[in-house]
């Protein structure tokens, strides 16, 4: 089968379930998003001095992502059924941010999202995730989500944020503070 379905080529697309929506809509947007972020996670994970703690937990976050992009492109409603993010998930993300939390000195200012050329990366990946979230909440004021959703990406930027900072601890590099 092609991967070349012309179906798409008048600006709709098939959501999970069969429901055709505009690609211009939030649901198109916000899970358009979460794969960018996907592919940002993939060029981070292409860097040699990611350590094995942050490797893995990256995978099982570029695992995870296809199942919110699963969730987003399936609406509630449908009668397809779906795995759905779950508060395990969201579980498993605030114990990485538990962790990284206690290994890190506590911000007393905002700082410049900067450093190495991995703790930058990191950096972009978090506001590709906050940009994901918001389009999440925009969808999520139009039409039924699954909540979980949401706070996954909302924790999943904070985890980002924190292993940032960890990757520019571990690096020698100096948070610059604004």
């Amino acid at each position: 089968m092609s991967i070349v379905t012309k179906t798409g080529d008048k600006g709709k697309t098939g959501l999970f379930g069969g429901q055709r929506v505009s690609k211009a809509s939030s649901r198109l947007h916000a899970y358009g998003t979460v794969d960018e972020l996907n592919a940002c996670l993939g060029v981070i994970l292409a860097e040699p001095q990611i350590g094995k703690t942050m490797q893995a937990q990256l995978l099982q976050t570029q695992r995870l992502l296809f199942l919110v992009g699963a969730d987003l492109a399936t609406p509630v409603e449908s009668a397809a059924k779906i795995k759905r993010v779950e508060q395990t998930h969201v579980a498993e993300v605030e114990g990485w941010i538990n962790g990284l939390e206690q290994a890190l000195p506590i911000l007393q200012r905002f700082i410049l999202p900067s450093g190495s050329r991995l703790g930058a990366l990191l950096h972009q990946a978090r506001t590709v995730c906050r940009r994901a979230e918001r389009w999440v909440v925009e969808l999520s004021e139009k039409e039924q989500i699954n909540l979980q959703v949401q706070i996954y990406l909302n924790r999943l930027s904070d985890y980002l944020f924190l292993v940032a900072r960890e990757a520019n601890r571990k690096a020698g590099s100096t948070e610059i503070e604004v």
